[in-house]
């Protein structure tokens, strides 16, 4: 079947193609029951000043009886009005003087919520033995005395915590209340509607995140904003009092599981409570992929001092360790010392009690490949051991203990060559570090009983580079990546690295809500949740908007990490990309956007600036109680991104006009220089006015001298700029020259599309050809001076119907002169038209305007048309869109850097063979040349996560053979993924694979995109027919001739 797209920005079908796999749940689940005026039946949390009372049964669970106690202050936050809580196992004399109340406990665990139930009050059905499911309903004549409740119950501790945060957010109390400072709208009244009301029941078993890479910026705040840690000599361990408030945000998230940081720190070690605490809360404690058995690597690094051992393995300087070994963390040469630290951790947690899921595996030290012989062997005997452990000191079925290994870098290597884990062990899978997924369960396997699960990123350090400032995750494309882990049944514990955490709110919070119900958030929906997501922090009225701003910040985000602006990855033509890793070659003193072509850099950094422009006057209709929180969530990110454009195109465009000698050098100089302070001054008042001080220190990360060598390093290339482990302060890097300009009058021409100058140029200038159909920018020529003194210029094409704007000018510094061309009075074909700039002072320069004037399309031709020497089609605009009865195309909304993306679905289809009906995406093109063209596609830089060779598409023209290509990056691969053709995919953020055709004659044509296997999104399709100019995102989009469609 075929069918025709829209080019409207909507989805490309009215109903989305059916799930995968579907998911049973209650289809009044996601209602919202909580109301500010009284409705027929309703129940009065707060009426005329008075608040509901609260009872929680004493036996019930710390975390319930805790969660209750922030729905008293959520309420009184919210209205004024503060109710009582009193704990009892049965209503007391003060409940009974009430006609209403709110019970609140877990089943089997709440005498209250049992005799409800006992008494055929409470139907418990689809509740009652559930994991982590909950029940808010009205129940009459629920005990003696009492005339009315509403009762929030649970299956289980978490799920009555998350009745009662359900209805702390119903309130309007976002789960970012504390770390956006937001004040929640004022509310006199509050009633619950009648009915039965339910979160259902998480997909996702175990869902959390990790809190990672917190040098400088948590590392530095939380130890002088809640104390410092508890460790003799580590002060900068975080404690119960800063892990309380991260409890509590994941409860409020729906989430139930943390990795704790680990950049120096120790959770168990920095404050004995730490796992207290977490018990406390209801929290499932974890550790990270290079922290086995209940015990952070910093609780051995604190204590060890490493043997050396010399090349032959001898060793020369001797180490020490608590358990008598060597103290080097090798389980080949220190097992004995390694066991016995893992045992302690294990009984510890035995001891203490907390629920836990125990990671498996090891790494090296530093979150390093392990360093010594046979991976695969060494994890072998590392996981026998470990279980042998757990068997012993649990005390019961270990298979019944939660266990995880994560597949990460190197170990997923030892995963693919027939290295396991037990059956009922969770695998977690990992994305590469930037979003992309590497591996899928193989789903013709049988299910595993420990099942699977996710290791993904918000925030990374290491290869290519770190990125840790801002939020930088583009939804649209963690839809598509938990999407298909879900598809293919990676459903037991999905974990997310989110830095420091603050920052991370809005890709954090879908992150949650997506692992608790995927179904509920198919790709069509996603702006609805963005405006969810904001009117949570901001109110109803503003939400809209700024879920706008939020969505355009994360689109030109999604371009480039803002750590990565002043690196090009390029490649070297003159070497085999498939066999030569030096072919991707690395510039960090240059510009990933192009200077001289499309106008890039001069564009994307405007697109910024009316970003920023808009998020000021947004700003400014806030009220005041909003105002921090803005600051937060949008207004510092998106301006001091804005802000960091502004000094890279200053910057390199001040590099660039030294290299020419241009007067204008030295005023752009002071122009970045001017951005810096601007980005210290808006870093300044994060830190110590933002809030009253709240946040002192929190705006310390450093992004913009990546890449100084000189300055601190070798690692400088990726790592954020430190000296011996400390972040220091950001400088421009490359740094910006100053020149000296003589005091004379000197004419330079700078021309559209070229590095070079004239005077002096190797060859003669040549503007980018002028086409009809052209949709690059208009072709322009620069005017400047090489000295203080200024002068006068004439700028007179060689016809009439080539027109300079403006023809005379006077130049102090520069001046551009746009040019443009009255198509009626050119001539067919092509004319070559001089432009001639004569200078006042003496010098001439004569510029030559190619100018192409093709025969007009074929009648009824509805397409694109070729003009510069290239064709560029977004992907989603195809002519025709076929799909089959097992597949079907869909359209995934700003997924690419320049727009959508399409992508086969279901996720799970089988590979086809391209060719006759198969599926495919098919362009009409109008191509002015024959020969040999190159056609490029932009795809999202997907990996091989079937293991098969792929993914793969096909191309092809009219009824030629397609050509087929796999598009994971292999060159130079160690781990995979983790090579240089990688880098520079990941770094673009996406990845140009090419196909060589050859076309008869000129025309019209039809070129054919194929799937042959699932997950592959094509963003954008390039016909380079001899005129492409390099770029980051590539040309504008091509002329579209709308004609007869029948």
């Amino acid at each position: 079947m075929s069918r025709r797209p829209s080019r409207a920005d909507t989805p490309d079908d009215a109903t989305p193609y059916p799930p995968d796999h579907t998911r049973s749940h209650p289809p009044d689940h996601t209602s919202r029951y909580v109301v500010t005026a009284w409705q027929s039946g309703a129940f009065a949390l707060v009426a005329g000043g008075k608040a509901t009372p609260l009872r929680v049964s004493e036996g019930d669970w710390p975390g319930v009886v805790r969660a209750v106690r922030d729905l008293r202050g959520d309420l009184a936050r919210v209205t004024g009005a503060e109710p009582t809580v009193a704990m009892a196992a049965v209503p007391d004399l003060e409940a009974r003087a009430h006609p209403e109340v709110v019970l609140i406990g877990t089943i089997n665990r709440s005498p209250l919520i049992d005799s409800l139930i006992a008494e055929g009050k409470l139907d418990v059905t689809g509740v009652a033995g559930e994991w982590e499911t909950s029940l808010e309903q009205i129940v009459e004549d629920p005990l003696p005395g009492i005339a009315r409740a509403l009762v929030l119950a649970g299956s289980d501790q978490r799920g009555t915590i998350f009745a009662v945060y359900d209805v702390c957010r119903q309130l309007g109390v976002s789960p970012w209340y504390w770390w956006l400072d937001i004040s929640p709208r004022h509310q006199d009244e509050v009633y619950v509607l009648p009915g039965r009301h339910t979160q259902g029941t998480p997909a996702v078993k175990y869902r959390g995140f990790f809190i990672n890479d917190e040098n400088p910026v948590l590392g530095t705040w939380a130890p002088g904003h809640f104390g410092p840690g508890l460790a003799p000599g580590f002060p900068n361990g975080f404690n119960a009092a800063f892990y309380a408030r991260v409890f509590e945000t994941i409860l409020r998230l729906k989430a139930n599981y943390l990795w704790p940081a680990v950049w120096g720190r120790a959770f168990a070690e920095d404050d004995p409570t730490n796992h207290a605490t977490a018990k406390d809360y209801g929290v499932i404690m974890g550790t990270s992929h290079e922290a086995p058995m209940m015990r952070g690597i910093e609780e051995w690094n604190r204590h060890a001092v490493p043997a050396v051992r010399d090349a032959g393995g001898t060793i020369v300087v001797p180490g020490h360790d608590p358990y008598g070994g060597t103290g080097e963390w090798s389980f080949r040469h220190n097992a004995e010392a390694i066991k016995a630290y893992w045992t302690e951790g294990i009984r510890r947690m035995t001891a203490e009690d907390f629920e836990g899921v125990v990671t498996l595996g090891m790494r090296g030290n530093g979150d390093l490949c392990l360093s010594d012989g046979d991976g695969i062997e060494l994890m072998r005997d590392i996981i026998a051991t470990q279980r042998e452990i757990l068997t012993r000191e649990i005390g019961r079925d270990v298979t019944k203990l939660p266990q995880a290994w994560a597949l990460y870098k190197e170990v997923q290597r030892y995963a693919d060559q027939g290295l396991s884990a037990p059956d009922d062990v969770t695998l977690i899978l990992s994305d590469d570090n930037w979003g992309n997924l590497r591996k899928l369960p193989d789903p013709d396997l049988p299910r595993r009983a420990g099942g699977w699960g996710l290791y993904y990123h918000f925030d990374y350090v290491g290869d290519g580079r770190n990125y840790k400032w801002v939020d930088t995750t583009l939804l649209a494309n963690a839809w598509d990546q938990l999407h298909q882990a879900y598809r293919y049944g990676v459903d037991r514990l999905w974990v997310v690295n989110v830095g420091d955490l603050k920052g991370q709110e809005l890709p954090l919070s879908f992150f949650l809500d997506y692992a608790w119900d995927p179904d509920r958030w198919p790709v069509e929906r996603l702006p609805e949740w963005e405006r969810r997501f904001a009117e949570q922090q901001f109110g109803p009225e503003p939400a809209a908007n700024i879920a706008d701003v939020l969505h355009t910040y994360g689109r030109l985000q999604s371009r480039r990490k803002p750590e990565l602006l002043n690196r090009r990855i390029s490649l070297d033509e003159s070497k085999d990309l498939t066999t030569d890793a030096t072919a991707v070659v690395y510039d960090d003193q240059a510009s990933p956007f192009s200077l001289t072509d499309y106008q890039e850099i001069e564009q994307v950094t405007e697109e910024w600036r009316c970003l920023a422009r808009r998020v000021e006057r947004l700003g400014q209709s806030l009220p005041p109680r909003c105002q921090d929180t803005y600051y937060h969530l949008v207004r510092y990110p998106v301006e001091a991104t804005a802000n960091l454009y502004a000094l890279r195109l200053a910057q390199f465009t001040n590099l660039h006009y030294a290299r020419q000698g241009r007067a204008a050098t030295n005023d752009l100089a002071a122009v970045a220089e001017a951005r810096l302070a601007d980005d210290q001054r808006m870093s300044e008042y994060y830190n110590t006015v933002l809030a009253g001080g709240k946040w002192r220190g929190f705006q310390t990360q450093p992004k913009i001298g990546y890449g100084d060598v000189e300055r601190y390093g070798p690692d400088a290339s990726w790592q954020q700029p430190e000296l011996d482990n400390v972040a220091i302060t950001d400088e421009i890097f490359p740094p910006v020259r100053r020149i000296a300009v003589p005091p004379v009058e000197a004419m330079g021409v700078a021309i559209d599309g070229s590095e070079a100058c004239w005077p002096g140029g190797r060859t003669a200038p040549v503007l980018p050809a002028f086409s009809p159909f052209q949709r690059q920018p208009r072709q322009y020529i620069e005017v400047f001076n090489r000295g203080q003194k200024a002068f006068h210029v004439d700028v007179v094409p060689g016809v009439p119907w080539v027109i300079a704007d403006p023809p005379t000018i006077r130049v102090e510094q520069q001046v551009r002169v746009a040019l443009r061309i009255d198509w009626a009075r050119v001539p067919s074909g092509t004319t070559t038209v001089p432009i001639t700039i004569a200078g006042s002072e003496g010098t001439t320069v004569v510029v030559a305007a190619v100018v192409e004037r093709p025969e007009a399309p074929a009648a009824g031709f509805c397409g694109f048309v070729e003009a510069n020497g290239y064709v560029a089609v977004e992907a989603e605009h195809a002519s025709t869109i076929v799909d089959t009865p097992d597949v079907r195309w869909r359209r995934i909304p700003d997924i690419g850097r320049t727009g959508a993306g399409m992508e086969p679905f279901p996720v799970t289809a089988r590979p086809v063979r391209p060719g006759a009906d198969g599926p495919r995406l098919e362009y009409e093109l109008t191509l002015l040349t024959a020969g040999t063209v190159t056609v490029w596609g932009y795809l999202s830089p997907r990996n091989d996560t079937r293991s098969s060779g792929g993914p793969r598409y096909a191309v092809s023209f009219d009824d030629d053979a397609p050509q087929t290509v796999a598009i994971a990056a292999r060159t130079g691969a160690e781990d995979l993924t983790m090579n240089r053709q990688w880098e520079r995919n990941t770094s673009d953020n996406i990845n140009r694979t090419a196909t060589v055709h050859q076309i008869g004659s000129p025309g019209v044509h039809r070129l054919k995109f194929w799937m042959v296997d699932p997950t592959v999104v094509v963003q954008r399709i390039i016909v380079d027919t001899g005129g492409l100019r390099p770029s980051c995102l590539g040309p504008p989009e091509s002329h579209h001739v709308e004609g007869n469609l029948g």
